[in-house]
Order: C-alpha cells, then structure tokens, then sequence
C-alpha cells in the first residue's frame, strides 16, 4: 500500500521513524563498532578526572614528585585513549552515515525508474532531486549521530553514578538542571518539527523552479521572460527565508536556554563545593574532580538540542522519501509471464491489436481518450495514425510498449496480451521515437548505442545510415565520438531527430513507433529520411503518426481518429479524395505546425 498525503501526521510521523529504525537495524554491524570506539572514548573522557582527583589528593598530599609523575603519566594515557577513539568515533559513524545515504539513494533511484508514467505526470522534477539530495543528507546526518549520542549518554550516566556515589547534594546540585534540559529538549522538538518539515517541502519547491529554469533556459530567453520566471523565484527563495526564520526562531528561544542550564551546575558545584571544602568535609581532588565532570557535560548536554533538531530534520527528511519508496509501480511485471513466440524467416512477427480499448488519463478525470478503439496492425505492414488534438494518436503510442495499461479491452503483440509479457521483453520489442527527442550528454556513438550498449561500431554505424544520420555525423570534428552536449543542443532538431531514430532501429525491434518523428526535420531532410526509412520498415510492423502528405504515403494504411475511435480507413491518397473530416485534419496540423 502507498503511502499519500492523506496520512495524518501522527502516522506519516509513525512511519518516518519506522524507516529510521530500520535503516539503523540495517547497518547495526557498522554503527555497532562506532559504538563500541565510543563507549572506549567515553571511557577515556571519564578516568581523566578521576585519575586527576587522585593525583591532586594523593600525590600533592604525599609531597612525592614520583607519585605526582606517575599519576601524571595515568591521564596522560587516559587522554590518549580519549583521543585515540575520539577519531575511530567520527569515523565509523560517518562513514555508516554515507553509506546509508549512497543505498537510499541507490535504492530511491531504481524505485524512481520503475515508477510508471502515471507518477512521474503528477511529480515535479525538482521535488525528486531534492529528496535524492537535501532530505538524504538529512538522513545521513542523523545515522551519523547515533555513535556520539551512544557515547555521550554513556558519558551523562557513568558521570551521574560516580557524583552520586561521593555526595548526592552535591550531585543534585551540579545536575540539577538536566531534568530542565530535557523538558526543554523535548518542548524544542515539538515546535522544531513542523517549521523543519515546511522548510523542506518549500526547498523542494524553490528546486523545482530552479530545475524548470535551467531546463527551459531557451524557451525563457526566446519569450524574454526571464522577469516572470525571476518572480517565481523570487516568491519560491523567500518562501524558503519564511520558513528558515521561523525554524531559527525556535531555535534561538530553545537552545540558549539549553545550553545555559548545564553552566548553572558549574556554579553550583563551586559555591557549595568550597563551602564543603573549608569546613574539611570534601578533599580539593575531590571538588576539581566535579569540575572536571560538570565541565565535561556541558558538551554532551549541548548537543542534546542538536541531536533533537537532527532527528525531527531526519524524520522529517525519512517521511518524504518514505512516501516515494512506498509508492506502489502500477506497471509491473506478470506474475507468470509468457513468451513471444520466435522470429522466423518464413513467418512475419508483430501483429499488433487493440480490442475494445478503453483508456483516459488519471488528470482527465475519467475522461476518456479512447472508447471502445478497435485496430490492428498487420505483421510487416506500415500504418499512419492521422487524427487532431487530443484524438488519442501518441496515446496508442503509449499503450502498445505498456507505458500506461489500459482501462478496458486489450492489447496484443503477436497473439500475447501485453500485460502477460515481462517488461524488459516487451519494450526491446518496440521501438519508439517522440516527437521530443532526448539526448544525453554523452557522444552520438552512446547515444545511439544506449538502446543495445553492447552494439559493435558497424552495428551503430548501420543504424545511423538506415536513419540518415551517418553522412552528417562522418562531417562533425570527432565523428560518432563527439559529444553533443546536454539534451544534444549543440545540434538541429533534424539532426537530434535522426540519431533517436538510429537509436530505435538499433534494437531491432517488431514493432517501431514513431511518433511525429520527422516534425522537426526540414522538408529537404525529410525525404532522404524518409528513403532510408523505407528500408528499415520494410517487413517491420511501423505505426507512423504524422500530418505531412509525404509521410503518409509511405504507410500501407492510414486509420483516422477522432474522439477515440477509427472514423475511417484507407490510403493517403483515396482519403484525401474521399472523406471531408480528414482534409480538415491535414489542414489544421498544417496551420499548427
């Protein structure tokens, strides 16, 4: 079941600190030995005023230089011990902290790539990054945090033991504050919480903004509308000022407080002590002794608040990845799949069928896209989908590779219902290319490539001619091994257009889609891509979605859809004669494009 916003907050904080046990449970081995270094460095703090009291009482008080030196030598190894552990300390518990950060991160990310497209529709860009990012770290800090807070509560009880075993007033007296602390400590979380929780779903926000400008940077520029967008940021960045003062304000009026309580201890261990030390009924080792460990919890008791705000930042952080990791994939593989049936020769694969399909988008609120959609595509047979905004083309598009299941009927590849095939089988099955190509930063070779990563130079090279690709790749400086920049904008849109579709055809698949593929392709580009193409779809199941008169003549069929449904059937040329509604369609894309 996954988690939503409808969780109440007792809940979603219930299930926030749930995670953190378990990912505490998870690396007990590691943060078991920063414990342990700690309990050793504890130790070490802890005989340091010991060993002084007595070097003070008996070794001054003897008059021997000998004592005086060997008890000298004690603290010197006791400090030693002390500083010995204090860095195996730190580092095991930062290295536990890093570590649980890279798994969940690991862990967010292929849960991140198995979320259906349905989820990603919903989610912004930035909200992900910044639970990858800033609420990981947060995560991190508090796994961090568990060997030092071991360590410095050991220090707190054994410290509270041995004072209480040698004068419980004055015991009283120096941690007499403590019960203060924790009321505060606990009052400082309550409040800490919600401002902390608020300002990290603001910096999610302000990412997201962030995340759309740098992406849409040309789209700003050619609209100048950097003004507007810096509004936005604007409005976003002191959001997240609102909300980090109201979190420093509660800061401020807690931990001064905090951090003041524990001093009162020192002053009460020094007018009391002395008192007692006047009157002969408490040793000068002794009295130093308490200063020592009054002295020695201020830190502890320092971090209390530092360890609380840690936690609520934590659990804070843990509920929103938590909701992520708990989101439940709605695409997901059969419980017992079925094979393909294999390639022959003699018998063409790839029929494709949509029978009775039913299909509308969460967003549309139940309106459906496609009603009732009956259509099939024949093995090695080519058929253009032709149809107006919103008629349901891309969405076809979409549901033969399984990206959204359907809401009624079914979908068949080659006689197998899609949803009874393995995913990975599936979609190396079908190709597709959209009219938004994407690249990555990387050389064409790779690109090209990241469909088969295991393709030889030949097999990529093959490819790249059948799309009409190799001849402007062989006159770029590196060749196949330039690098084209982020989203490949170092190159046109024709050209971006081509390497997506070397991409598809790389995989050799039964099926390939191609979705408005040439709409950024300038005419004179166009035909020598569409006279390799000829090639490539040449007994291959091809559906081509598109508006100009030269694509469609390719296909063997052209279905036109309107209001979900196929309104007719035929070639490019017979309905462009023959049927009105069509024209109508052919020329208000035209207008568009």
């Amino acid at each position: 079941m996954s988690a939503t916003s409808t969780d109440s907050p007792q809940l979603a904080t219930r299930r926030s600190f749930l995670m953190l046990g378990r990912l505490i449970w998870e690396q007990r081995g590691g943060i078991g030995l920063g414990v342990l270094a700690g309990l050793l460095w504890s130790a070490g703090k802890i005989s340091v005023p010991l060993l002084v009291r007595q070097a003070i009482d008996t070794g001054i008080g003897s008059g021997q230089l000998g004592v005086i030196a060997r008890w000298a030598l004690y603290v010197a190894c006791a400090g030693l011990v002390s500083a010995t552990f204090t860095g195996f300390r730190r580092y095991k518990a930062f290295q536990e902290g890093r570590r649980c950060e890279r798994r969940l991160r690991q862990r967010m990310f292929e849960h991140i790539e198995r979320l259906h497209f349905g989820f990603h529709d919903r989610t912004q860009t930035g909200q992900l990054m910044s639970r990858a990012n800033t609420d990981l770290q947060q995560i991190h800090m508090l796994i961090t945090l568990v060997p030092l807070t071991v360590s410095n509560f050991v220090i707190v009880a054994c410290t509270t033991i041995i004072l209480a075993s040698i004068d419980p007033v004055l015991t009283l007296l120096a941690l007499g504050p403590l019960p203060l602390v924790n009321v505060l400590g606990r009052r400082f979380g309550e409040r800490l919480h919600p401002a902390v929780r608020g300002l990290q779903e603001e910096t999610a926000q302000l990412a997201s903004v962030v995340e759309e400008t740098v992406s849409g940077v040309r789209i700003i520029k050619g609209f100048g509308a950097e003004a507007s967008q810096h509004r936005r940021l604007r409005t976003e960045a002191d959001d997240v000022y609102g909300m980090a003062m109201q979190a420093a304000r509660v800061r401020s009026t807690h931990l001064p407080a905090i951090e003041l309580l524990p001093n009162l201890g020192l002053i009460f261990v020094l007018a009391y002590g002395g008192h007692l030390v006047l009157k002969g009924e408490l040793s000068i080792g002794t009295l130093i002794m308490f200063n020592f460990f009054v002295i020695l919890l201020i830190n502890p008791l320092r971090m209390l608040g530092q360890i609380i705000a840690g936690a609520q930042r934590a659990a804070a952080a843990a509920e929103r990845v938590e909701r992520i990791l708990s989101e439940d994939p709605a695409i997901v593989d059969p419980k017992q799949p079925l094979a393909l049936p294999p390639r022959h020769a003699d018998h063409p694969v790839g029929e494709v069928q949509l029978r009775g399909v039913r299909f509308a988008y969460a967003s549309n609120h139940g309106h459906s896209v496609l009603s009732e959609l009956d259509l099939t595509l024949h093995a090695g047979e080519t058929v253009a989908l032709v149809g107006g905004t919103g008629s349901g083309k891309s969405t076809v598009a979409r549901l033969i590779p399984r990206f959204y299941d359907v809401s009624a009927g079914k979908v068949t590849l080659d006689g197998v219902d899609v949803r009874e095939l393995p995913l990975s089988t599936l979609r190396s099955e079908v190709g597709i290319v959209f009219e938004d190509t994407f690249l990555f930063n990387d050389t064409i070779a790779a690109n090209i490539g990241f469909a088969r990563p295991r393709a030889t130079p030949d097999e990529i090279e093959r490819a790249a001619r059948l799309a009409g690709a190799h001849d402007f790749i062989r006159d770029l400086p590196d060749a196949y091994e330039t690098l084209i920049g982020e989203r490949g904008f170092t190159l046109s849109g024709g050209q971006r257009q081509r390497i997506a579709i070397a991409r598809a055809v790389l995989k050799d698949p039964r099926v390939l889609i191609l979705d408005d593929a040439t709409s950024a392709v300038d005419p004179g580009k166009e035909q020598e891509i569409r006279a390799a193409m000829t090639e490539v779809m040449r007994d291959r199941t091809t559906l081509i979605i598109a508006h100009r008169p030269q694509t469609l003549a390719l296909a063997n069929r052209v279905l036109l859809l309107d209001d979900g449904r196929v309104v007719a059937e035929g070639r490019h040329a017979d309905l462009l004669a023959t049927h009105p509604r069509y024209r109508q369609v052919l020329a208000q894309e035209d207008r568009a494009a």
